[in-house]
């Protein structure tokens, strides 16, 4: 067996929790957010710049992530494409959403490291 095929494998538990991250989050369900974080998680936010906005622990970000999904409902991200390497993962990403009722979109890559089958950090950087 191949370890991108093993489950219990570092490749395939990250891209387990990875994509387990991503459909939560395009469901805007903060909830399941919060099961797939390490207690110490870290995210770093693209904003503000130039170093974008660090939130450390598991609620904090849970909070983070509630707040901008109230503001953003109707946000959607498309992987582009996913390149997992042990407990890391990178994430290139189509941001989508209507802005002044138009489509809109911004492209992005986000670094994951995941810890136990969980997202110990996402680190998140944009074009432009």
């Amino acid at each position: 067996m191949t370890p991108q095929h093993d489950p219990s494998s570092p490749v395939s538990s990250t891209r387990i929790a990875i994509d387990r991250f991503n459909e939560a989050f395009n469901r805007h369900d903060a909830d399941a957010l919060e099961s797939l974080l390490t207690d110490d998680t870290v995210f770093e936010n693209t904003s503000p710049a130039p170093d974008g906005q660090r939130i450390v622990g598991k609620s904090a970000v849970v909070e983070f992530w509630r707040g901008w999904f109230a503001r953003n409902p109707d946000a959607m991200f498309q992987t582009e494409e996913l390149v997992v390497c042990g407990d890391r993962a990178i994430v290139r990403w189509i941001y989508r959403k209507l802005r002044t009722g138009q489509p809109w979109h911004l492209r992005g890559v986000d670094v994951f490291t995941v810890r136990d089958g969980k997202v110990a950090a996402k680190l998140a950087y944009v074009k432009g």
